[in-house]
Formats: C-alpha cells, structure tokens, sequence
C-alpha cells in the first residue's frame, strides 16, 4: 500500500497533476529546566488535538526527542489541507465552546507553573513529489527529522528539485520511509527544507541509509552538476512518538 502511494504521487507530480499540497506547522516546546510537563501534555492530548481533529485535521504528530535533551523538547507536527484551511481552522477555534472549556486548566496555569520557556514555531508547503503526509508503518517508533539549509533562495530550489525528481524516489526504494517533505515558508535557518522519515528503530534507519548511500542512483543523481552546492548544512534530530501521537 506504501509503495502503492508513493508511485501514486511520483506519476502524478509527473503528469503535473498532483493534489493539492499540505501546509504543516511545525511546533518545538522548549521546557523549563526540572518543570512538570503534565500541563502541556493535556493540553496538547485532551484539548488542542481534539479540536483540530473536529476540525478535519488528521494524523497529528507529537514527539519528544530519542534520548532526552536537556531541558526537554516537545514537538508537535500539524498537517492542514491547505494555508487557508490553517487560517480558517484557527479562527475556528477561538469559538469552540469544546477547546475554550478544555483549555481552561492550561490558560489558567500561573506563570511559575507554566511549563515550557518558549515555543519555536515553523510553517512548510509540502513538496511536489510528496503532497500530502504519508502515516508510517504500524510499530515506526524512532522518527528522523531532518533540515537542509542552502546558501541561497536559488540553491534551496535546486535542492527541492533533486528531491521531487529522484531523490524521493530512491529513498523508497531503499527504505528511508518518508513522513512528509516540507518547503520551509518561515521560521529559523531559511532558506531551508524539513523532511521527516520513520522507522522501526535505530538499527533499521542505519541499515537503510547504507542502502540508500551505495545505491547506484543515488550515485548518479548526487554527481550532476545542476545539484552542487545546494545544501550548506544538514541538522538532524531523532523523535520518538509520545503516546497520544496520532502517526
């Protein structure tokens, strides 16, 4: 079925006439050093992911770093169908009844019991090749985000570029299970793109990128001229889902 999907959208990015592209938004909590996160953690469960599944917003992502950073990152991944569909949604709920009563408890934790410092928000349009977010395989417990910066708006595109004519497409073939490709819009480290890829665990991710790294089209596509340069850094990031993740 996977497979079945990707081709789907490789043939229709072809054809150029593929469906209409996500916008995500991505959202990393940095908490407070030896804070409970409890407070969080129901707002995200039981009040804000409730009201956008209302809303028609699936497969909510909601992760804490492999390994546990310190203080702790929480990151929360929203796909909507559309930029306007986010505008609409969110004015929906500063009306419903459901949410404004859920997050009461939340919007009433006093400053000294609030439990992140700040939260980094960042907004993508979903790739050509990948339109719409693909849910992992059942049992995908260790995620890999990953973003590539280039030096340049020119650079970012060609980038893109590689990935929605080949580069997607070698990854399925060799395992590296892609969540979403996202064309970052705004945020930090622009001009940039987001993926995310999903896994077993840590043993299959290494297995599957040495596949990928000695594949010959990989190889091929990585020595073209036209894709030089357009990555000047690569940071990366190992999530595993949270028990309320809804991928």
């Amino acid at each position: 079925m996977r497979k079945t999907l990707i081709t789907l959208c490789l043939a229709l990015f072809t054809l150029g006439a593929f469906a209409q592209n996500e916008f995500y938004e991505l959202r990393v909590y940095s908490m407070k050093r030896g804070g409970p996160a409890s407070g969080l953690h129901n707002y995200l469960e039981k009040a804000l992911m409730p009201a956008l599944n209302r809303e028609g917003v699936k497969n909510i992502g909601a992760f804490e770093e492999y390994g546990m950073s310190q203080p702790a990152k929480f990151y929360l991944l929203i796909p909507y169908a559309s930029m306007s569909s986010y505008e609409t949604i969110h004015a929906n709920l500063k009306t419903d009844k459901t949410f404004i009563k859920d997050s009461q408890a939340y919007n009433e934790l006093s400053q000294v019991a609030f439990p992140y410092d700040r939260v980094e928000v960042s907004h993508f349009r979903a790739f050509d090749g990948i339109p719409q977010l693909i849910k992992p395989a059942s049992g995908s417990m260790l995620f890999e985000l990953r973003t590539y910066e280039s030096y340049s708006e020119d650079a970012a595109r060609r980038k893109r570029k590689m990935f929605n004519e080949g580069e997607i497409e070698i990854f399925e073939k060799t395992g590296l299970n892609s969540v979403f490709f996202g064309e970052k819009l705004a945020g930090p480290q622009m001009p940039a793109l987001t993926y995310m890829l999903a896994f077993k665990d840590m043993e299959e991710r290494d297995a599957n990128w040495a596949k990928f790294i000695s594949h010959p089209d990989w190889k091929t596509i990585s020595s073209l001229e036209e894709y030089a340069n357009s990555v000047s850094d690569i940071k990366r990031t190992f999530l595993k889902p949270l028990g309320y993740s809804q991928l």
